[in-house]
């Protein structure tokens, strides 16, 4: 492992020198023969929000692709050529690109545009974390109304980055919070179809805090935070037991998750004499694919509410 990360950072730090004395908007430099601003992104969330908000003027390459989780995912010699040829590089933060964040220190250290969006968010509304490798939780996209935080600050690195259209990227954040606002309270329509008794949401992994506290959901978590954790049987029998005791309809895969742990959660239940059915596949730490009606941010919050509501309805 350590090995892996040393070859990264030696990568970096010889692509930061080839690179020091070219001028980043030359297209032979960034590869992009349309004038556009080339803009790394880690997540498929930051992916969406950037294209949305950087318009006709940047042109985005996502690292991570649908289903892909962002816990565990290692950046390659590859990525890492990306981002030092890249004009900007968007990242979430708050650990959840835990095995990045050595790279984006290195190419911070170098002088290149790197923006966690989780910087524009007031540590009072980060939820704090159980896991004591991180301190904050990371899966702010799932309250809206923090998002929205994330999106300016988003516009505030793509006005640093490109002075000349600082109008449109306001004009165009402008028009995206309209539409984030739309979204929560689609959200919030859907959830006053629940009893309140019925909004217990049980996943794979403890990605949907965020949205329990914003939304009113008693949400349980198989794993920790982070996937990386791994559940044990303690923790099966207890969420079992919670499951029995409150007869819940109906628990969830993760689209970025492998659901052999809810599968053995549900084969637990079923052992007490409790059937709980599987109430569909959640979008956790990714977005939809392409052509599907998941395929952007709010497409996918959509979807996830849509599947929570009417699996526990």
């Amino acid at each position: 492992m350590k090995k892996v990360l040393s070859s990264i950072l030696v990568l970096s730090i010889i692509a930061i020198f080839v690179s020091g004395c070219t001028s980043s908007k030359d297209a032979s430099n960034t590869g992009d023969k349309k004038g556009k601003y080339n803009v790394i992104t880690t997540t498929t969330m930051l992916s969406d929000m950037t294209k949305s908000i950087g318009g006709d003027f940047v042109e985005v390459k996502g690292l991570m692709g649908p289903g892909v989780d962002p816990h565990l995912y290692k950046a390659s010699a590859g990525d890492v050529s990306l981002m030092q040829k890249a004009d900007m590089v968007v990242y979430n933060g708050l650990h959840l690109e835990g095995k990045m964040g050595e790279v984006f220190e290195q190419l911070d250290g170098g002088g290149k545009l790197i923006v966690s969006v989780a910087n524009g968010i007031k540590e009072e509304k980060l939820l704090n974390s159980q896991d004591a490798s991180i301190s904050h939780d990371p899966h702010i996209w799932f309250d809206v109304n923090i998002w929205k935080d994330a999106s300016i600050e988003l516009a505030k690195g793509l006005k640093k980055l490109d002075k000349e259209h600082e109008k449109e990227y306001d004009e165009n954040l402008k028009n995206y919070l309209v539409e984030l606002d739309e979204l929560d309270a689609y959200i919030k329509e859907r959830t006053l179809e629940l009893p309140k008794e019925n909004r217990v949401l049980i996943t794979a992994h403890d990605a949907f805090n965020y949205f329990g506290r914003a939304y009113g959901y008693d949400v349980r978590g198989l794993q920790g935070i982070s996937t990386a954790s791994e559940a044990g049987t303690s923790d099966v029998r207890e969420l079992a037991n919670f499951i029995v005791e409150r007869k819940i309809k109906a628990v969830f895969i993760e689209s970025s998750v492998p659901k052999k742990n809810i599968e053995a959660l549900q084969e637990a239940v079923k052992a007490k004499g409790f059937d709980v059915k599987i109430g569909g596949e959640l979008y956790s730490d990714s977005i939809g694919d392409k052509g599907s009606k998941a395929e952007t941010y709010i497409g996918t919050f959509k979807s996830n509410i849509d599947t929570i509501v009417d699996a526990l309805k």
